[in-house]
Protein backbone atom coordinates (compact mmCIF):
# COMPACT_ATOMS: atom_id res chain seq x y z
CA UNK A 1 0.00 0.00 0.00
CA UNK A 2 0.86 3.40 -0.81
CA UNK A 3 -0.01 7.12 0.95
CA UNK A 4 -0.24 9.79 -1.59
CA UNK A 5 -0.27 13.64 0.12
CA UNK A 6 -1.94 15.33 -2.82
CA UNK A 7 -2.12 19.00 -2.42
CA UNK A 8 -5.30 19.94 -3.90
CA UNK A 9 -7.26 23.43 -3.22
CA UNK A 10 -6.82 27.63 -2.70
CA UNK A 11 -3.34 28.88 -2.91
CA UNK A 12 -1.38 32.00 -3.39
CA UNK A 13 -0.69 30.42 -6.81
CA UNK A 14 -4.52 28.92 -7.63
CA UNK A 15 -7.19 31.18 -6.49
CA UNK A 16 -4.77 33.69 -5.27
CA UNK A 17 -5.54 32.64 -1.06
CA UNK A 18 -5.40 29.95 1.63
CA UNK A 19 -8.72 28.24 2.10
CA UNK A 20 -10.75 29.27 5.30
CA UNK A 21 -10.84 28.32 9.03
CA UNK A 22 -13.66 29.45 10.84
CA UNK A 23 -13.41 30.78 13.74
CA UNK A 24 -15.08 27.26 15.34
CA UNK A 25 -12.23 25.66 13.89
CA UNK A 26 -14.29 24.33 10.85
CA UNK A 27 -12.13 24.34 7.53
CA UNK A 28 -12.92 23.90 4.03
CA UNK A 29 -11.02 23.69 0.84
CA UNK A 30 -11.78 25.44 -1.80
CA UNK A 31 -11.25 24.31 -5.59
CA UNK A 32 -9.87 25.69 -7.74
CA UNK A 33 -11.30 27.83 -10.45
CA UNK A 34 -11.34 25.74 -14.07
CA UNK A 35 -13.05 27.32 -17.60
CA UNK A 36 -13.60 23.80 -18.63
CA UNK A 37 -16.13 22.92 -15.43
CA UNK A 38 -20.53 22.85 -15.77
CA UNK A 39 -20.15 23.63 -11.90
CA UNK A 40 -20.29 27.43 -10.59
CA UNK A 41 -19.26 28.02 -6.97
CA UNK A 42 -22.02 29.50 -6.33
CA UNK A 43 -24.07 25.81 -7.06
CA UNK A 44 -21.83 24.38 -4.29
CA UNK A 45 -22.98 24.19 -0.89
CA UNK A 46 -21.31 23.84 2.33
CA UNK A 47 -23.15 23.57 6.04
CA UNK A 48 -24.93 26.80 6.21
CA UNK A 49 -22.85 28.55 3.44
CA UNK A 50 -22.93 29.23 -0.40
CA UNK A 51 -19.16 28.54 -1.27
CA UNK A 52 -19.65 31.09 -3.92
CA UNK A 53 -20.21 33.45 -1.23
CA UNK A 54 -17.13 32.71 0.80
CA UNK A 55 -14.82 32.74 -2.63
CA UNK A 56 -16.24 35.92 -3.57
CA UNK A 57 -15.79 37.51 0.21
CA UNK A 58 -12.04 35.95 0.38
CA UNK A 59 -10.63 37.22 -2.88
CA UNK A 60 -12.55 40.71 -2.82
CA UNK A 61 -14.39 39.85 -6.27
CA UNK A 62 -11.75 38.54 -8.27
CA UNK A 63 -13.46 35.29 -8.33
CA UNK A 64 -16.94 35.78 -8.63
CA UNK A 65 -19.44 33.39 -7.35
CA UNK A 66 -21.29 32.63 -10.87
CA UNK A 67 -17.38 31.58 -11.91
CA UNK A 68 -16.82 27.96 -12.54
CA UNK A 69 -15.12 25.91 -9.81
CA UNK A 70 -13.27 22.34 -10.37
CA UNK A 71 -14.65 20.75 -7.36
CA UNK A 72 -12.08 17.69 -7.32
CA UNK A 73 -11.59 15.90 -5.48
CA UNK A 74 -15.04 15.69 -5.14
CA UNK A 75 -15.79 14.17 -1.56
CA UNK A 76 -18.85 15.14 0.06
CA UNK A 77 -22.39 14.24 -0.78
CA UNK A 78 -24.25 17.58 -0.10
CA UNK A 79 -22.44 19.33 -1.88
CA UNK A 80 -24.23 19.31 -5.05
CA UNK A 81 -27.34 17.45 -6.06
CA UNK A 82 -26.74 14.39 -6.89
CA UNK A 83 -27.17 11.12 -9.32
CA UNK A 84 -28.41 8.36 -7.47
CA UNK A 85 -25.50 6.17 -7.55
CA UNK A 86 -22.51 9.03 -7.04
CA UNK A 87 -20.12 8.13 -5.43
CA UNK A 88 -16.75 9.66 -4.26
CA UNK A 89 -14.49 10.61 -6.66
CA UNK A 90 -10.88 12.03 -7.91
CA UNK A 91 -9.45 13.30 -11.19
CA UNK A 92 -5.36 13.88 -12.41
CA UNK A 93 -3.63 14.24 -15.69
CA UNK A 94 -0.97 15.79 -17.06
CA UNK A 95 2.83 15.59 -15.35
CA UNK A 96 0.74 14.65 -11.91
CA UNK A 97 -1.01 11.78 -13.59
CA UNK A 98 2.12 11.03 -15.02
CA UNK A 99 4.39 10.79 -11.94
CA UNK A 100 1.37 8.40 -9.77
CA UNK A 101 1.65 6.25 -13.16
CA UNK A 102 5.17 5.68 -12.36
CA UNK A 103 4.51 5.57 -9.27
CA UNK A 104 2.80 2.23 -9.65
CA UNK A 105 -0.38 3.57 -7.49
CA UNK A 106 -2.97 1.03 -7.62
CA UNK A 107 -6.35 -0.15 -5.90
CA UNK A 108 -6.39 0.64 -2.24
CA UNK A 109 -3.34 2.98 -2.27
CA UNK A 110 -4.78 6.30 0.02
CA UNK A 111 -4.76 9.83 -0.91
CA UNK A 112 -4.59 12.12 1.81
CA UNK A 113 -5.40 15.76 0.86
CA UNK A 114 -3.86 18.57 2.13
CA UNK A 115 -4.13 22.51 1.22
CA UNK A 116 -3.00 25.75 2.05
CA UNK A 117 -5.53 27.33 4.98
CA UNK A 118 -5.57 30.71 7.04
CA UNK A 119 -8.13 31.57 9.81
CA UNK A 120 -10.79 33.67 9.23
CA UNK A 121 -13.34 36.03 10.68
CA UNK A 122 -17.09 36.30 9.48
CA UNK A 123 -18.72 39.21 10.51
CA UNK A 124 -21.88 41.09 9.04
CA UNK A 125 -22.49 38.80 6.42
CA UNK A 126 -18.30 39.64 5.55
CA UNK A 127 -15.77 36.99 5.55
CA UNK A 128 -12.40 38.03 5.65
CA UNK A 129 -8.70 36.69 6.96
CA UNK A 130 -7.51 37.17 10.37
CA UNK A 131 -4.63 39.60 11.19
CA UNK A 132 -1.80 38.68 12.25
CA UNK A 133 -2.25 35.05 11.21
CA UNK A 134 -0.14 32.70 9.34
CA UNK A 135 -0.87 30.82 6.15
CA UNK A 136 -0.41 26.34 6.95
CA UNK A 137 -0.25 23.85 4.89
CA UNK A 138 -3.35 21.47 6.48
CA UNK A 139 -4.57 18.14 6.15
CA UNK A 140 -8.40 18.19 5.18
CA UNK A 141 -9.76 14.63 3.34
CA UNK A 142 -8.69 11.60 2.36
CA UNK A 143 -9.71 9.11 -0.33
CA UNK A 144 -8.75 5.18 -1.31
CA UNK A 145 -8.91 3.86 -4.65
CA UNK A 146 -11.38 1.66 -5.60
CA UNK A 147 -11.06 1.89 -9.05
CA UNK A 148 -8.78 3.61 -12.01
CA UNK A 149 -10.07 4.69 -14.50
CA UNK A 150 -8.53 6.52 -17.92
CA UNK A 151 -11.84 9.01 -18.99
CA UNK A 152 -11.25 9.01 -22.72
CA UNK A 153 -11.40 5.05 -22.91
CA UNK A 154 -14.11 4.71 -21.08
CA UNK A 155 -18.16 4.37 -21.93
CA UNK A 156 -18.95 7.46 -20.19
CA UNK A 157 -22.65 6.05 -20.04
CA UNK A 158 -21.80 4.34 -17.08
CA UNK A 159 -20.26 7.13 -15.41
CA UNK A 160 -23.60 9.47 -15.85
CA UNK A 161 -23.48 10.10 -11.89
CA UNK A 162 -20.26 11.70 -12.30
CA UNK A 163 -21.28 13.66 -15.64
CA UNK A 164 -20.66 16.90 -13.88
CA UNK A 165 -17.05 15.87 -12.57
CA UNK A 166 -14.68 18.54 -14.14
CA UNK A 167 -12.55 15.74 -15.21
CA UNK A 168 -15.68 14.55 -17.91
CA UNK A 169 -15.69 17.71 -18.80
CA UNK A 170 -12.18 18.41 -20.78
CA UNK A 171 -11.19 18.11 -23.82
CA UNK A 172 -9.18 14.82 -25.17
CA UNK A 173 -6.59 13.76 -23.28
CA UNK A 174 -4.81 10.42 -22.95
CA UNK A 175 -3.63 11.31 -19.01
CA UNK A 176 -6.84 12.07 -17.92
CA UNK A 177 -7.60 9.74 -15.33
CA UNK A 178 -10.41 9.53 -12.51
CA UNK A 179 -9.90 7.43 -9.27
CA UNK A 180 -13.41 6.34 -7.27
CA UNK A 181 -13.17 5.41 -3.35
CA UNK A 182 -13.98 2.75 -1.88
CA UNK A 183 -16.76 2.52 0.49
CA UNK A 184 -14.98 1.57 3.07
CA UNK A 185 -11.57 2.24 4.47
CA UNK A 186 -9.27 -1.43 4.16
CA UNK A 187 -6.10 -0.94 6.14
CA UNK A 188 -4.15 -3.96 6.30
CA UNK A 189 -3.81 -5.33 9.83
CA UNK A 190 -5.94 -3.39 11.50
CA UNK A 191 -9.75 -2.44 11.85
CA UNK A 192 -10.62 0.26 10.20
CA UNK A 193 -13.38 -1.09 8.16
CA UNK A 194 -16.12 1.56 9.60
CA UNK A 195 -14.42 4.21 8.50
CA UNK A 196 -15.71 5.80 4.84
CA UNK A 197 -13.16 4.86 2.32
CA UNK A 198 -13.45 8.78 1.77
CA UNK A 199 -14.80 11.93 3.44
CA UNK A 200 -13.15 14.87 5.52
CA UNK A 201 -11.61 16.31 8.38
CA UNK A 202 -14.44 18.89 9.25
CA UNK A 203 -12.59 20.69 11.95
CA UNK A 204 -8.98 21.79 12.79
CA UNK A 205 -6.97 19.78 14.57
CA UNK A 206 -2.89 20.03 15.67
CA UNK A 207 -2.87 16.71 14.75
CA UNK A 208 -3.89 17.18 10.65
CA UNK A 209 -1.68 20.08 10.25
CA UNK A 210 2.02 19.29 8.61
CA UNK A 211 3.43 22.85 8.88
CA UNK A 212 6.08 24.20 11.27
CA UNK A 213 3.75 25.56 14.15
CA UNK A 214 4.84 29.21 13.98
CA UNK A 215 6.80 28.95 10.61
CA UNK A 216 6.43 31.84 8.75
CA UNK A 217 6.81 29.24 5.68
CA UNK A 218 4.04 26.51 5.61
CA UNK A 219 6.42 24.57 3.44
CA UNK A 220 8.44 23.79 6.26
CA UNK A 221 6.91 20.24 7.86
CA UNK A 222 6.39 18.84 11.18
CA UNK A 223 6.39 15.04 10.80
CA UNK A 224 6.82 12.27 12.98
CA UNK A 225 10.30 10.54 13.12
CA UNK A 226 9.41 7.57 10.98
CA UNK A 227 9.18 9.92 7.84
CA UNK A 228 13.27 10.37 7.87
CA UNK A 229 14.55 8.47 4.93
CA UNK A 230 17.10 7.03 7.40
CA UNK A 231 19.23 4.03 6.20
CA UNK A 232 18.91 4.18 2.31
CA UNK A 233 15.02 4.28 2.48
CA UNK A 234 13.55 5.90 -0.37
CA UNK A 235 12.22 9.40 0.57
CA UNK A 236 8.84 10.89 -0.04
CA UNK A 237 8.73 11.20 -3.84
CA UNK A 238 10.53 14.90 -5.13
CA UNK A 239 12.17 14.73 -1.74
CA UNK A 240 15.15 12.67 -2.21
CA UNK A 241 17.75 15.69 -1.53
CA UNK A 242 18.89 14.80 1.81
CA UNK A 243 19.46 18.71 2.71
CA UNK A 244 15.43 19.09 2.49
CA UNK A 245 15.46 16.61 5.69
CA UNK A 246 16.72 16.94 9.56
CA UNK A 247 15.45 15.87 12.76
CA UNK A 248 16.20 16.25 16.74
CA UNK A 249 14.86 14.65 19.52
CA UNK A 250 10.92 15.13 18.89
CA UNK A 251 10.33 15.87 15.55
CA UNK A 252 11.28 15.54 11.51
CA UNK A 253 11.71 18.79 9.73
CA UNK A 254 11.15 19.13 6.44
CA UNK A 255 11.81 21.71 3.76
CA UNK A 256 8.41 20.36 1.03
CA UNK A 257 9.07 21.35 -2.40
CA UNK A 258 7.28 24.92 -3.25
CA UNK A 259 5.40 23.08 -6.38
CA UNK A 260 4.01 19.78 -7.02
CA UNK A 261 0.84 18.08 -6.32
CA UNK A 262 1.44 14.42 -5.91
CA UNK A 263 3.72 13.05 -3.13
CA UNK A 264 3.83 9.19 -2.86
CA UNK A 265 5.33 7.38 0.18
CA UNK A 266 5.19 3.14 0.30
CA UNK A 267 4.26 1.86 3.66
CA UNK A 268 6.15 -1.09 2.92
CA UNK A 269 9.25 0.50 3.34
CA UNK A 270 7.41 2.92 6.34
CA UNK A 271 5.10 0.11 8.26
CA UNK A 272 4.56 3.12 10.66
CA UNK A 273 2.37 5.39 7.84
CA UNK A 274 -0.47 2.32 8.95
CA UNK A 275 -0.67 3.92 12.39
CA UNK A 276 -0.66 7.19 11.10
CA UNK A 277 -3.19 6.81 8.97
CA UNK A 278 -5.54 5.51 11.46
CA UNK A 279 -4.43 8.31 13.76
CA UNK A 280 -5.62 10.93 11.38
CA UNK A 281 -8.83 9.54 11.20
CA UNK A 282 -9.54 10.14 15.14
CA UNK A 283 -9.81 13.46 13.81
CA UNK A 284 -13.04 12.94 11.66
Amino acid sequence: MKIILSRKGFDTSSGGVPSPIFPDGRMLSLPIPDKYSTIRYEDIKWNEFNVGEIVSSLTKNKIPKSHFAHLDPDLRNESLKRHDNWKPVLGQTSSSQGHLRNQNIKQGDIFIFFGLFRDVINKNTEINFKEKTLSKHIIWGWLQIEDILTVDNCNKSDFAWASNHPHFNRPIDALNTIYTAKEKLDIPDSSTKTIPGSGVFNKYSRTLQLSKEDSRQPSVWSLPHWFYPSNSKTPLSYHSKISRWSHNNSEVILESVSRGQEFVLDCDIYPESKKWIIDLMQCR
